[in-house]
């Protein structure tokens, strides 16, 4: 059944007659497994990547780090949820080092995400420091290449 998700996670258009005949398993058997998965919450999303810039879209991604006080009995948990149900923050996670999460944050603007970090993050009792990293630019996105470098066509040298 792995493989069902390897395929949807690689292609979430495909579809469960196309799965069913990639691994020779009967259609029923494909839409069965899925919509466990579904409820189980094994699947959480089918998700489409944008190249935003070839639309012209302003947004501005930072990663920021987050330095927390761990509570007793509940570690980063519970500070980790408050953080990460800003509309903000795209993707949290717990990470090893000298901060403790690490946050992908979106916005509008510089300004925008500047005023995240001092107006919501920052002043939370548990938070003892952030860094903030803005991205200058994406090359690759949840492992797809937004853009393929142009072929440099070179002249031949000749003697």
């Amino acid at each position: 059944m792995e493989r069902i998700f390897e395929i949807l996670e690689n292609d979430a258009r495909t579809t469960p007659e196309q799965i069913s005949t990639m691994l020779g398993i009967p259609v029923a058997e494909v839409e069965k497994a899925i919509k466990e998965a579904e409820e189980k919450r094994t699947i959480l999303k089918y998700k489409t990547i944008i190249n935003w810039d070839k639309l012209n879209k302003e947004q501005v991604w930072a990663l920021i780090e987050v330095k927390v006080v761990p509570q007793r009995d509940v570690g980063f948990d519970t500070i980790a949820e408050h953080i990460y149900r800003f509309p903000e923050v795209i993707s949290a996670y717990l990470v090893s080092g000298t901060y403790d999460l690490s946050l992908l944050v979106q916005g509008k603007s510089m300004h925008d995400v500047a005023k995240f970090v001092s107006e919501k993050l920052s002043p939370l009792d548990k938070v003892q420091g952030t860094t903030t990293h803005f991205l200058l630019k994406r090359y690759k996105d949840d492992g797809e290449v937004l853009e393929f470098p142009e072929e440099i066509k070179r002249l031949p040298i000749t003697p």
